[in-house]
């Protein structure tokens, strides 16, 4: 069994760079990829798409979700789906936003590139 601390997991994450989004993938299997995300004020995670169904769920905070040309305000608590190749991004505003993100299967299964997928699905660059 493994137990995760997913807030304790977005306190500890580092940003690639201070203008984007911190990040830390907290679980990796074939099966499933769990990422959270910490989301300062004012930072968005663009929309993209995934080759996998993604699963957002609010740790803390809130903010917006978007999917296609719809934009939705979340707060703790709640989960947003998408399915696969929908288009998904999210963003704070007033405040912190802490989402996990669960992915599945893990990227790179259907697509083969595993490298790319892992990239875009992180918000890293």
């Amino acid at each position: 069994m493994k137990a995760v601390d997913v807030r304790r997991a977005a306190a500890e994450a580092v940003p690639a760079n201070a203008s984007r989004p911190a990040t830390a993938v907290v679980q990796d299997s074939p099966d499933a990829r769990l990422v959270v995300f910490r989301l300062a004020p004012g930072q968005t995670v663009p929309p993209h798409r995934s080759v996998s169904t993604v699963m957002l769920t609010v740790i803390s905070g809130q903010g917006f979700a978007s999917g296609g040309d719809e934009e939705r305000a979340v707060t703790t608590g709640d989960i947003v789906i998408y399915e696969p190749n929908e288009l998904h991004g999210m963003r704070a505003e007033s405040e912190e936003l802490v989402l996990l993100a669960t992915i599945t299967p893990r990227p790179g299964t259907r697509s083969g590139n595993a490298s790319a997928a892992a990239t875009t699905e992180t918000g890293r660059s």
